[in-house]
């Protein structure tokens, strides 16, 4: 009987030790959560038919490779006459720029010594052998009017005789009245050139010889600026409109921004997708995190910059280097997926563990990990939370 006292005596005391041992030793410091990484959903911004799937759900992509293809309908043919509109708009300015070709100025320099010699013309009036030949001229006319008159009379004097027929007469008449006509006219032809050139038409030529000299200064001088203006503005708009349409059409295959992994593309050839809906959604991977709830009472063991060791289940000897780099300013309620030794009940703060170096390429998002906070290591400064 004594044995078996001592005996319970001795598991009794065992007892108390472990369960005092249990209630006094120190709680590790982990907390539990799951690998996440960014998302990127990724789309057009002009939509359309799907033409070509490239990549397929899992693949993991390097940064500019196509994902989908959209078919262009009809941008093609607006960036052709887009294209075709600005080498017209192109060539105007370049047109303007030049000025006009020498031939147009040896054209206007030759109208411009026209209307001068024009008006030269105009105020010397008639030459002085001009005049001598008109004087010449009326005495011609004069001699062959005295000579017309003289006749005139003699026929006249047989016709009052009786010794002259009436044809003869007649002639006699029209011949003198066609000489004295002539000499009339020649006597205002002389009177004429002596007076000289008439002042309308002085006046008009000197107008004729100022229009060719503005119209050689303009040829000269060339094209107006606001022309140029103009046409360079008509070029600017153009190659906005080029542009634009280019810009179109290199949203028509939707890239990856960055190395990541498909995660979801549900899209076959010839379905339709929306401008600005996003279509593809990725992952990058480049960039692990632990997403992890501290409770309040250990908030004061946790500071940003700190270097925690993390552990997944698929790799349970092993630790890989994540690094403190968020803690939310407000708290809230333990969610139902998080395993923590703490009380649940309690508030609890966010922390995101961003996994550092190269062994991270073999982690997967949606791995769960704990997080050993009673292993960190403190590394100042402090990095900039996001």
């Amino acid at each position: 009987m004594r044995k078996v006292a001592v005996i319970s005596i001795v598991i009794a005391c065992a007892l108390v030790g472990w369960l005092y041992w249990r209630q006094t030793r120190p709680v590790p410091f982990i907390v539990s959560g799951f690998l996440e990484a960014d998302e990127i959903r990724v789309g057009s911004r002009v939509g359309g038919r799907v033409a070509e799937v490239i990549a397929q759900e899992g693949q993991a992509v390097r940064q500019g490779e196509a994902l989908f293809r959209i078919d262009p309908f009809d941008l093609n043919e607006q960036l052709a006459e887009a294209q075709a509109r600005l080498a017209g708009y192109r060539a105007d300015l370049a047109r303007l720029k030049a000025g006009f070709r020498k031939e147009e100025i040896e054209q206007a320099r030759a109208g411009r010594a026209q209307a001068a010699a024009a008006l030269d013309k105009a105020v010397a009036g008639p030459r002085a052998r001009e005049i001598d030949i008109a004087r010449e001229r009326l005495k011609s006319t004069q001699a062959n009017l005295e000579l017309a008159r003289t006749e005139h009379e003699r026929i006249s004097r047989l016709r009052a005789e009786n010794q002259a027929a009436t044809a003869e007469y007649d002639r006699a008449v029209r011949e003198y009245t066609a000489a004295r006509a002539e000499a009339a006219a020649a006597q205002q032809e002389v009177a004429l050139l002596e007076e000289g050139t008439r002042k309308e038409d002085i006046a008009q030529a000197r107008a004729a010889l100022a229009e060719a000299d503005a119209a050689l200064k303009l040829t000269e001088s060339g094209y107006r600026s606001e022309d140029i203006a103009r046409a360079e503005a008509q070029v600017a708009a153009a190659e906005a409109q080029v542009a634009t349409i280019e810009t179109r059409m290199k949203e028509l295959t939707v890239k990856a921004p960055t190395d990541c992994v498909v995660e979801a593309i549900d899209l076959r050839p010839g379905d339709l997708v929306a401008p600005n809906a996003p279509s593809v959604s990725l992952l990058d991977a480049a960039r692990l995190w632990v997403r992890s709830y501290v409770p309040e009472a250990r908030l004061g063991q946790v500071r940003l910059g700190d270097v925690v060791p993390v552990r997944v289940d698929s790799f349970p000897n092993e630790r890989f280097n994540g690094r403190v780099t968020y803690i939310a300013q407000q708290a809230e309620f333990t969610p139902r997926n998080i395993q923590t030794p703490e009380e649940r009940s309690k508030q609890v703060f966010r922390v995101k563990v961003t996994i550092e170096g190269p062994d991270k390429a073999r982690l997967r998002v949606g791995m769960v990990a704990d997080v050993m906070f009673d292993e960190a290591k403190k590394e100042w400064p402090m990095t900039k939370p996001e």
